[in-house]
């Protein structure tokens, strides 16, 4: 068998679309601390909870800002400044929460990015708003042929490794704490065809995605509550050595039986310890469809819709232990539009007007509105529906109207611009309208008499009483506070609700000048007005103040000055010596209250 065989083959393309993918190595000269990420850079990389912010924390000068985030929305302290100064968006859409910053949608389905644009330190003119960062999410478009995912992912406390810190007490034998997380959604996109009326191949297409996400995470709370015999009215800590018998008011007995009893007599808290688990729950709804249609060869119109409904988590567990209605679970119902119309008027000038709105109200209501909350100065026990009813949030709104030429001309680039927004938010403000009871954060003194064992530590009508718990078993609170809605409030008899306005007027021009095939010269100038923050009826949630004969003093709405300018000039200069060296200069100046100018240097090889 030692011949030899010759069969010749044809090979031809499988399917008749043709797909060239052109790679090539490009100089990043974006601006300092700039990270741009691609779609598979995305999706590959190992993000907690699908989150995309968290790329953020790749580049230099970012971490998270633990004195934000109010309002659960990720926050990030970039350069040192502060977390509500970062600025984020959505196809060049702003969705940083109009009232209380950070980032919504952060959530946003990381299967349905298309990049993730992000830029710190000296940036570019035409970006604004925000003075630490600022990033855009570009989403997917459909294209001719429908594709789409599936996905589901799953973690819970069997993937968990053991905590130092976790041990087995006396509610659960367990040593780690029980942890449910899923993770699942798909996204779909194609060409527009309705069979028998429309054919959107080769000009109109739709991307669909939808995201869920549901946790529950068991906290372990420790607490300290009434024993046994101090609910009898049995106080041996008042005086050493002595025993008080307290008369038990009989209005206080309803809350001595709501609390549990304690089950850890050696934990941290001796005879009074509670530990118990709490159940920490979030769900998210995250949902939006982006509509792409060609109106001509010059002329392209972008649309989208996108909404996210969160629920949870709940703020105080440690409440909930005690009775589930005394907790406050946060929720923020998220929506966001833009449309984008471009149009190229020439081979060297194009257009781009885009429309976009955002909604977000972010609110922590407490669903007991009857009981009053029980607070103790001294520790002595763990406060009791300590929200009281309280109830804060916002309604934000935010309209944008941006305008953006880019013109090019030899071996200039030039872009100018201008941007409006407009907030109108509302804000509300009500704490523990069912009232607040205060005991051990001052002097009570005795509404009965109160016998002592031998006799020496009697407490007489009148007397100071010794310690909170005696000021608890005889309903003697030190303090009572409660929030009324008043006639002067901004909005009719609702709790303290301000309707807030502010608006933003910028304007920039820039220029990139490529000097030569190794040099690049960026400059540029914007100029932002700012209005001054005012409220809808004219008033604001401040004190009326009156004169000896009770007439109401001048009262001035301009709390803050009319207005309020930045205006900024940025050079960056960048060169390229060698082939695989790249080194830059940028300069900024800004004003904006106060003085700040940035200048930075370097060098990078490649």
């Amino acid at each position: 068998m030692n011949g030899t065989f010759t069969s010749d083959l044809k090979l031809e393309l499988a399917g008749a679309d043709a797909h060239v993918m052109l790679a090539a190595r490009a100089t990043n000269v974006e601006s300092s601390g700039g990270e741009h990420l691609s779609s598979g850079e995305v999706s590959s990389l190992p993000l907690n909870s699908r989150d995309f912010s968290k790329l953020l924390l790749l580049a230099a000068g970012t971490m998270t800002d633990t004195n934000g985030a109010a309002n659960f929305t990720q926050q990030f302290a970039v350069n040192g400044q502060r977390g509500t100064a970062t600025v984020f968006a959505l196809d060049a859409a702003d969705t940083t929460d109009p009232e209380m910053g950070g980032a919504t949608f952060s959530n946003f389905n990381v299967d349905a990015i298309q990049e993730v644009q992000s830029s710190s330190g000296v940036m570019p003119a035409d970006v604004g708003h925000g003075g630490a960062s600022d990033t855009n999410v570009v989403s997917k478009s459909g294209t001719e042929q429908v594709h789409g995912s599936v996905f589901e992912f799953i973690r819970n406390a069997a993937f968990d490794a053991r905590n130092y810190f976790d041990h087995p007490n006396a509610i659960s034998h367990r040593r780690i704490p029980p942890f449910v997380r899923n993770e699942f959604g798909f996204t779909n996109g194609g060409p527009v065809v309705i069979p028998g009326i429309y054919n959107g191949r080769g000009r109109t297409y739709y991307f669909g995605e939808y995201q869920g996400f549901r946790q529950v995470l068991g906290t372990t709370q420790v607490l300290p509550v009434p024993t046994v015999p101090e609910r009898q009215g049995i106080d041996t800590t008042a005086f050493p050595g002595d025993t008080l018998t307290v008369p038990v008011s009989t209005a206080i007995q309803p809350v001595l039986d709501h609390y549990p009893l304690p089950n850890a007599p050696n934990g941290a808290y001796g005879p009074r310890t509670y530990e118990a688990f709490s159940k920490v729950s979030t769900s998210t709804d995250q949902f939006s469809v982006r509509i792409d249609h060609k109106i001509s060869d010059k002329t392209n119109l972008l649309t989208r819709f996108s909404l996210n409904q969160v629920t949870g988590p709940v703020t105080n567990p440690d409440q909930t232990a005690i009775d589930p209605s005394f907790g406050i679970q946060f929720f923020d119902h998220q929506r966001n539009a833009t449309v984008k119309y471009s149009r190229a008027f020439s081979s060297n000038t194009t257009s781009d007007t885009a429309f976009s709105y955002i909604r977000s109200t972010p609110f922590f209501p407490a669903p007991n509105h009857t009981q009053p909350a029980l607070g103790f100065g001294d520790g002595l026990f763990q406060g009791y529906n300590a929200p009281g009813g309280s109830i804060f949030g916002s309604y934000s709104n935010l309209y944008q109207l941006r305008q953006d030429w880019t013109r090019t001309h030899g071996q200039h680039t030039f872009k100018w611009g201008t941007e409006i927004r407009v907030n109108r938010d509302s804000t509300i403000f009500g704490i523990t309208p069912n009232g607040a009871y205060s005991f051990g954060g001052g002097t009570a003194y005795s509404q009965v008499f109160i016998p002592s064992a031998s006799g020496t530590h009697n407490i007489n009508v009148g007397d100071p009483l010794p310690d909170s718990l005696v000021g608890l078993l005889t309903a003697t609170p030190y303090s009572y506070t409660a929030t009324v809605p008043a006639a002067l409030t901004p909005i009719g008899g609702k709790f303290d609700e301000a309707g807030v306005r502010r608006e933003a007027y910028d304007f920039y021009f820039e220029d990139s000048w490529k000097a030569n095939s190794r040099l690049t010269v960026n400059y540029g100038l914007r100029y932002e007005v700012n209005s001054r923050i005012h409220e809808a009826t004219k008033r604001t949630s401040l004190p009326r103040f009156m004169h000896a004969d009770g007439s109401f003093a001048d009262y001035r709405d301009r709390v803050i000055a009319h207005r309020r300018t930045r205006s900024g000039r940025n050079h960056n200069l960048a060169a390229q010596p060698m082939a695989r060296q790249l080194s830059y200069c940028r300069y900024s100046l800004h004003i904006h209250t106060e003085y700040h100018r940035t200048a930075e240097c370097a060098g990078s090889v490649q």
